[in-house]
């Protein structure tokens, strides 16, 4: 093992003449691996280095603020520094740090297990028209891609322990990502991420992504109105008048003279009827061997944001019956407001077999997931003749911290009035409260509604060839160069990291100029603000897109 002539020393003291920011940077540089980053490119310049947040400003060493645009990757709920989150780790840090629930149960484990399972079904289904569906049985982990690893040996240890082993086989969607971890990678493979280790994977079937963009059933269905054949080029045609019923907020196309791809009526009906045909064929071929179909539902998030048409997360629940498979929604990034409602299964009426929950569940304060199931799965596992138990787990599964703020994130979601001096769930003291608005999902829904309208400013750019819109979840996907105005054909394009010179990079560069801190996905620039954010910050972070979108048009 190659060594240093010179020991570390324990602490890295500052070179001469360099101050704190420029001793952090040089520290950066020599040690730490950043995650899906070019570590060369990396080290080409000085780091955006975030010293403190406060609200939903990220504030470098020297006090330059960034509005967090992507929610601290699609995370923050509430802003940074929320008193009442703060103080909720305070007060556990009193009582126990963390204690394992290997052998040993916490009450801010139970206590927020028994809060979801009755908040999850009541929302998922609120007049319990399913009592047998209900997602009542919480496993805990410490991320998104370990929720879903959980989900898939439920999904897979279930057959097996009900006598049918050949039932393992799993189906998912085409450009998904799920995760980096072995079972996670295989359900959400990307060649650009996961080739090098896909030794190490499952085979997966999967159905293609429901791509306006790139569909084939898409690609021949003209807009209404004006029968252009790729949606891509202005329409200066009238808002459709044949909307698709259950159409999700800020879905629809606005007055203006052009229809975005993922929004022209035609196109969904189009992609939805060919993904049900797809998705009937897989699960007949393999009958009898499918263990569980796995979605993102309603928004393909690290796809580049691919909006599903409505009525697709429907049909997958409904062939998954019909099929004898198991339905795993991953919720990890749709869940927690970010399309418009507290869950995204919420927008059709879907209870899956299996929900993964992570990310804001503690309002982007620490690293928690659920991995949530009905009874029925659970019991597979706890067979009283047999050692069927789950042998999967994690040391700081259901952390204390984790679960006590988790449990003030979801105070912050229940609607109070503006004054009050009761700290009780839902009345919420006027310090604590200092940027929740008193009903989030209105807000919320406000939100989206102005964002909306800020986006309508594009439907004239020709460098921008879709608008993918659910809620607060937003993808800008622009064309690669004003030479190449098509969509290009890689199914995957939206999910590779931006080329340096690409256009999207260039407008998130511009940004931070401006003070907006934006991370593109390939050529799709993603708005994903903090559901809390307020309408003025919001404004100005679109406004600023906008800007400078359209100077490359």
């Amino acid at each position: 093992m190659a060594t240093t002539s010179q020991a570390t020393p324990p602490y890295a003291p500052p070179h001469a003449g360099e101050d704190t920011a420029d001793r952090w940077a040089r520290l950066d540089h020599a040690h730490v691996w950043h995650p899906f980053t070019d570590m060369h490119r990396w080290r080409e310049q000085p780091p955006l280095i975030v010293d403190r947040a406060e609200g939903f400003d990220l504030i470098d060493p020297k006090g330059k603020r960034y509005l967090d645009g992507v929610s601290s990757l699609w995370c923050n709920v509430h802003g940074h520094r929320h008193p009442h989150l703060d103080q909720a780790i305070r007060d556990q840090l009193d009582r126990a740090a963390h204690t394992t629930l290997l052998g040993l149960a916490s009450p801010p484990s139970i206590e927020l297990a028994a809060r979801l399972v009755d908040l999850v079904n009541a929302r998922l289904d609120p007049n319990n028209t399913q009592p047998n569906c209900r997602l009542e049985r919480v496993f805990y982990t410490d991320a998104g891609a370990t929720a879903v690893e959980v989900a898939l040996k439920m999904a897979v240890g279930y057959w097996a322990h009900r006598g049918h082993p050949r039932k393992h086989r799993l189906i998912a969607l085409g450009g998904a990502y799920h995760g980096d971890t072995a079972g996670s990678m295989s359900v959400g493979f990307s060649p650009r991420f996961h080739g090098p280790f896909e030794s190490m994977t499952f085979e997966v079937q999967r159905i293609a992504a429901p791509d306006p963009l790139r569909s084939p059933a898409a690609r021949d269905q003209p807009c209404p109105a004006d029968g252009c054949a790729t949606c891509t080029h202005l329409a200066h045609a009238p808002t459709p008048t044949d909307p698709l019923p259950g159409a999700l907020p800020g879905a629809g196309a606005l007055p203006g003279n052009r229809v975005w791809p993922s929004e022209c009526p035609r196109k969904q009906r189009a992609i939805l009827n060919h993904a049900e045909q797809e998705l009937r064929a897989a699960l007949t071929q393999d009958d009898g061997r499918v263990a569980a179909v796995v979605v993102e539902p309603v928004m393909q998030g690290a796809a580049g944001m691919i909006a599903q048409p409505p009525g697709f997360l429907r049909m997958v629940r409904a062939l998954c019956d019909a099929h004898g498979a198991l339905l795993i929604c991953d919720e990890v990034a749709t869940g927690f407001g970010r399309t418009g409602t507290l869950f995204a299964c919420e927008h059709e009426n879907v209870t899956p077999d299996i929900l993964c929950l992570a990310k804001g569940l503690t309002g982007g304060y620490l690293p928690l997931a659920v991995t949530m199931c009905t009874a029925e799965v659970e019991a597979a596992f706890a067979d009283p003749q047999g050692d069927n138990r789950l042998y999967h787990g994690h040391t700081y599964t259901g952390n204390a911290l984790g679960c006590a703020v988790a449990l003030a994130s979801l105070d912050l979601w229940e609607p109070h009035p503006r004054k009050s001096d009761d700290a009780s769930i839902g009345l919420l003291p006027e310090a604590q409260r200092a940027w929740s608005p008193p009903d989030l999902l209105r807000h919320i829904e406000a939100s989206a509604n102005l964002l909306a309208d800020k986006l309508n400013a594009l439907r004239g750019c020709p460098a921008v060839l879709d608008v993918r819109q659910r809620g607060l979840m937003i993808g800008v996907e622009l064309a690669p160069s004003p030479k190449a105005p098509d969509a290009p054909e890689s199914p995957d394009v939206t999910g590779l990291p931006a080329a340096p010179n690409s256009p999207a990079q260039h407008v998130c560069l511009a940004l931070l100029e401006q003070g907006v801190w934006l991370r593109p996905l390939g050529d799709v620039v993603i708005l994903m603000p903090p559901p809390a954010m307020g309408h003025d910050d919001l404004a100005r972070m679109c406004d600023a897109v906008v800007e400078q979108i359209l100077k490359l048009c």
